[in-house]
């Protein structure tokens, strides 16, 4: 008998491919949704119901993808073609506002008549296949699918099925929604309960009064009605949010079951000369936060916090005082950055904030203070064995590098702290590297500028403590965005005189494309950007003329750009620069010299400059093709400009129709600089799925249904739950239903992203 575990379901014969048990056609269409397994198809559940006597809105749909609509037959013709070789027949449906033509051919006469019983004017359908859009332009379905919602064998099943909502499920063109409906209560008809596994405790289901979980497959799949659909939706959701908070419960008890050199703060260090030398206040905010992170060095576990925070809120500065608590420690602190432009930069902005602190044993060095290394990748060999003595010997108490910090050659003397910066774009076995390095488990913080919502935080980093700041410390420049139609050329014109302006007036302007060339995928928002979006396609009006991005059915890219700007501008061909990740690293160090110094004002790149670069004078960006950026990661961006005096503009230039959700999320972006609503609005739009990394790796999510912002109560009970459960049981040992189906869960990909924190 199939057996069933709550998150994953566990059948017999659960791994085998589902053609084996539906036959080979159907199983090739099944994997085209990622439905390769029993399991994955018990756990394919409907997409949304549909009340029998509603209809779905014919507006819905993208030409060339697959859809399915409920709607009625209100017209229906049939004709010979000239030759009289077969009938074209005509239809159209209505949902009650719009209209949609159907057409098929039909060379044999029998094909006709079906056609002609199931399409009769007043029947209500569901319709399945791939919108087209015809030569007037408008669009319609060509020989779709047609399951009439009346067409059940004998009368009970008919009063039955009537008064149910009908699910509709994701399905492809070749396997429409009502087949998936069928694959499923195959599966799931013969079930009974003693079939079923539920990894959720039996104290837990009593205590929280949650459906079993066999009553929860049923009722979401063939509900009586909504109410039932919703309540196997919450226990379903509660299952996903329990799992993941258990993994990482679990590991939240594993680390800190390890021990650490507590490194607590020293009276008259380098912290409180540090503090004693900045040329600002630290905010409150600030405060707050590097105090719960010195009570943390402080303890004899290994510190896990998270640190987040606005754009320019401080976060070096409070990442660097607890740097300089371990150096008062006798210990070392390496910082991490996934490029080296970014480590070089936080190379220089800790030297500068360091001063004399940060040059011990140089001349006019402060005798009490500590050294910088720097070591990346693109180092010759004699400054690489200098940064590789230093951290050896202990002489430099901070390290900050790239991914050459992980290299077993890379030594240190006491390394008491571990900076991890942009901490998602590091994989767990670089992190395992960098822990190894220590005599002890070293303190460890991450640092991320995306704003995480607390509800997010709670779902995929519940293993960590999480700091936040969002005071943003006085003296800032503030930041205005806008808006720009890239269809409007008079609008485009503006952009490019304004851009002029900024550079006359001493000004730097970035100009910022998702993708190097025309031939090279996008760099930076599937790699970088937690709520990066899926890609938006783009309508190009009537009569527009050639632009910077080539226009509405391609994507901006650096190199066309920057060419486009030197042919079609008033700029000094020669004051526009190109940065993007494939350059040299001389290259790129080059470029933002000469941007930084005013040498070329003008720098059009990639998102590589989205983070921790900092040129005071830069006051000007544009965004190419800003929709198929999220709203976190042009945050990010826009935090680029307005770091010095001036204020920052940001010109987000977008092909999207002014009536689409695109261009709403957009004008979120220009309404508010609190990137902790963008974050949320980013949420309330995506799968939150997306967040896990599924739409980068390609694999379907492991949330199916939970919401981490609708479903923040859930996630909340879920983790009280998971913490009291693994403080009693921390291997699981009397519950291995549960450890197995968080086996499941927790595959290399996830696993990886769970040490991600």
């Amino acid at each position: 008998m199939a057996r069933v575990s709550g998150h994953k379901a566990k059948v017999v014969g659960a791994r085998s491919p589902l053609g084996k048990r539906f036959g080979e056609k159907t199983g090739v269409e099944l994997a085209k949704m990622g439905l390769e397994t029993i399991e994955d198809l018990l756990r394919h559940y409907p997409r949304r119901y549909v009340k029998r006597g509603d209809y779905t809105s014919l507006d819905g749909g993208v030409p060339g993808e697959p859809v399915t609509y409920v709607a009625e037959v209100v017209e229906f013709h049939k004709r010979y073609a000239r030759n009289r070789s077969m009938q074209i027949i005509s239809a159209t449906i209505s949902d009650g506002t719009s209209t949609l033509p159907l057409t098929f051919f039909a060379r044999q006469a029998y094909l006709a008549q079906h056609l002609e019983r199931q399409l009769k004017v007043g029947t209500v359908a569901m319709f399945a296949g791939t919108l087209k859009r015809g030569i007037n332009g408008q669009r319609e379905l060509t020989h779709p699918e047609v399951e009439p919602l009346d067409s059940w064998e004998d009368e009970e099943t008919a009063r039955r099925e009537a008064a149910r909502p009908i699910p509709i499920y994701g399905a492809t063109t070749k396997l429409q929604t009502w087949k998936v409906r069928k694959l499923v209560r195959t599966l799931l008809d013969p079930l009974t309960e003693a079939d079923v596994l539920d990894p959720v405790p039996a104290e837990i289901v009593r205590r929280r009064r949650l459906l079993s979980e066999l009553e929860a497959l049923r009722l979401v799949h063939t509900p009586e009605d909504e109410q039932e659909a919703q309540r196997a939706k919450a226990r379903l959701r509660y299952d996903e949010a329990f799992l993941l908070q258990t993994a990482l419960a679990r590991r939240r008890a594993d680390l800190a079951a390890f021990e650490a050199r507590p490194r607590p703060a020293v009276e008259g260090g380098l912290v409180d000369a540090f503090d004693a030398q900045l040329p600002f206040t630290l905010t409150d905010g600030q405060r707050a936060v590097a105090a719960e992170i010195g009570a943390d060095l402080d303890a004899g576990a290994p510190m896990q916090r998270l640190l987040q925070g606005e754009v320019g809120s401080g976060k070096t500065v409070v990442a660097l005082r607890a740097m300089l608590q371990v150096v008062d420690n006798g210990g070392q602190a390496a910082l991490l950055a996934p490029t080296e432009v970014l480590a070089q930069q936080h190379a220089r902005t800790i030297a500068n904030l360091l001063g004399p602190l940060g040059e011990a044993g140089m001349l006019g060095g402060a005798t009490e203070g500590t050294r910088v290394a720097l070591l990346t990748g693109s180092l010759n060999a004699a400054a690489r064995k200098k940064a590789l003595l230093q951290a050896a010997s202990g002489e430099a108490g901070i390290v900050v590098g790239t991914h050459a910090l992980l290299g077993d050659q890379v030594q240190f003397a006491d390394l008491g702290l571990v900076v991890i910066d942009e901490q998602h774009r590091f994989g767990v076995e670089q992190r395992d590297a960098l822990r190894t390095k220590g005599t002890t488990m070293p303190h460890q913080l991450y640092m991320t500028a995306t704003p995480i919502p607390r509800s997010v935080a709670m779902t995929f980093f519940g293993d960590v403590e999480v700091s936040t700041l969002r005071e943003i410390p006085a003296g800032r420049s503030p930041i205005t965005t806008h808006l720009v139609p890239a269809w409007n050329p008079r609008w485009m014109e503006r952009v490019w005189s304004k851009v002029a302006e900024e550079v006359d007036g001493g000004g730097r302007a970035y100009v910022v494309a998702p993708r190097i060339s025309s031939t090279l995928e996008e760099e930076g928002a599937d790699v970088y950007d937690l709520f990066a979006p899926e890609g938006t396609p783009k309508k190009r009006p009537a009569g527009t003329p050639e632009t910077v991005d080539g226009g509405p059915d391609s994507t901006a890219n650096v190199e066309d750009a920057a060419a486009w700007l030197r042919r079609h501008t008033t700029l000094d061909p020669a004051a526009i620069g190109i940065m993007h990740g494939r350059l040299a690293t001389e290259e790129k160090d080059a470029a933002m010299a000469a941007f930084a110094a005013g040498e070329v004002p003008v720098l059009v790149s990639t998102t590589v400059i989205e983070v921790g670069v900092d040129v005071p004078e830069a006051t000007m960006m544009v965004v190419l093709d800003a929709d198929r950026f999220g709203l976190s990661q042009l945050h990010q961006l826009r935090g680029r400009v307005g770091r010095g005096s001036k204020p920052g503009t940001c010109l987000v230039v977008s092909w999207a129709d002014p009536a689409s959700e695109t261009h709403e999320r957009l004008t979120v972006l220009a309404e508010t600089l609190d990137g902790f609503r963008l974050a949320e609005a980013d949420l309330e739009q995506r799968r939150e799925g997306d967040i896990l990394g599924a739409a980068q790796s390609g694999r379907a999510s492991s949330l199916r249904l939970l919401r981490v912002i609708a479903d923040a109560d859930i996630i909340e009970r879920a983790r009280a739950d998971a913490r009291e459960l693994i403080s009693e049981d921390p291997n699981l040992v009397h519950h291995p239903e549960l450890l197995t189906a968080i086996t499941q869960l927790v595959d290399p990909d996830h696993e990886e992203f769970l040490d991600r924190v």
